[in-house]
């Protein structure tokens, strides 16, 4: 018996599956590639062929698509990134006191006092420092980004570039070449750079306690551990499954949820062959004016989100499944 978990971003939908003792069993990383709902059935399509639906108890969404991601599985929980990340992480260590999160468009802190999240920021509005930013330098450059932190490690010295802003960044890099300074010496000054900007702007105001965890697909990357090790002047860690923290965290929601609803709402796997789409409709009930979406299978209606009253969300429209004695 398992625990569905989906993270649903921008840049990648995540799937995991765990069991009873919060262990890993399955992990899926897809692109999103601007269609999530495509994701989600391509990630169940390969679940499938594997498990059965009774197999699954719980299922949970997470993301900036976990809203639409709930509405088509059927979760019973749609935890946001910052309640997802934290419950991982503590699953992983108790001791944890703040968690560095860097995925494919965005950056998080998050800090942590006796198991509870007291403070967290985000970086939404530049992409300096995030998956995406340093995957295209490392295409630029023409390495693969599998190999990026080595060269970093490999620098004598750090070529000091400038960070606050993706496309700075990238005039800085191109100048610095232009002078003749190597790929190593490069690479190691843009990670130095991106952790300055990130604790100067992210985590301005923050205090970085250990023990630090390092979360999402950025963790990866060996010069963005030893640039943060370097300006925090002591070690952080880094989970096994540093990159789907948010998938576990939102399974983890889910396996709670049920055991005090005792019933699941999961659809099941079937939905992957399904004819899904999104609408959308003005919703006149008041002065909001909320822009409703509308979530069909196969023409028939399954789910609303973003509304602000919840009088479209709240609707009920999944038959629950009691669990089994």
């Amino acid at each position: 018996m398992y625990y569905l978990g989906v993270d649903v971003g921008s840049v990648s939908t995540d799937l995991v599956l765990i069991d009873d003792n919060i262990k890993v069993v399955e992990k899926i990383y897809l692109r999103t590639k601007g269609n999530p709902i495509n994701a989600i059935q391509e990630g169940f399509k390969i679940l499938e062929t594997k498990y059965e639906d009774s197999d699954i108890l719980a299922a949970g969404t997470t993301g900036s698509g976990r809203m639409i991601a709930s509405s088509i599985i059927g979760a019973d929980s749609a935890k946001n990134e910052i309640t997802a990340h934290a419950t991982a992480a503590l699953e992983f260590d108790e001791d944890v006191k703040t968690i560095i999160e860097i995925g494919g468009q965005d950056s998080k802190i998050i800090i942590l006092n006796n198991g509870i999240v007291s403070d967290f920021a985000m970086n939404t509005v530049c992409a300096a420092g995030t998956g995406s930013f340093l995957d295209r330098q490392a295409e630029r450059l023409d390495i693969p980004i599998e190999e990026f932190g080595d060269y970093a490690l490999k620098a004598e010295t750090s070529v000091r570039i400038a960070g606050r802003c993706a496309v700075f960044a990238e005039s800085d890099m191109i100048h610095k070449q232009q002078l003749g300074y190597n790929q190593s010496e490069i690479i190691r000054g843009l990670c130095d750079a991106l952790v300055r900007n990130y604790l100067n702007n992210i985590a301005k105001g923050k205090k970085i306690i250990p023990k630090v965890l390092f979360q999402g697909g950025v963790a990866a990357n060996k010069g963005m551990k030893e640039a943060f090790e370097n300006a925090l002047g002591f070690e952080i860690f880094i989970p096994e499954n540093y990159n789907m923290m948010g998938a576990i965290g939102a399974s983890i929601i889910a396996k709670e949820a049920v055991k005090k609803a005792g019933h699941t709402n999961f659809r099941g796997f079937e939905l992957a062959n399904s004819s899904i789409v999104s609408r959308s409709f003005e919703c006149s009930g008041c002065a909001n004016k909320c822009e409703v979406v509308k979530i069909l299978e196969n023409n028939t209606t399954i789910g609303y989100f973003a509304d602000r009253c919840g009088k479209w969300s709240n609707r009920s429209l999944h038959p629950s499944k009691d669990l089994p004695a």
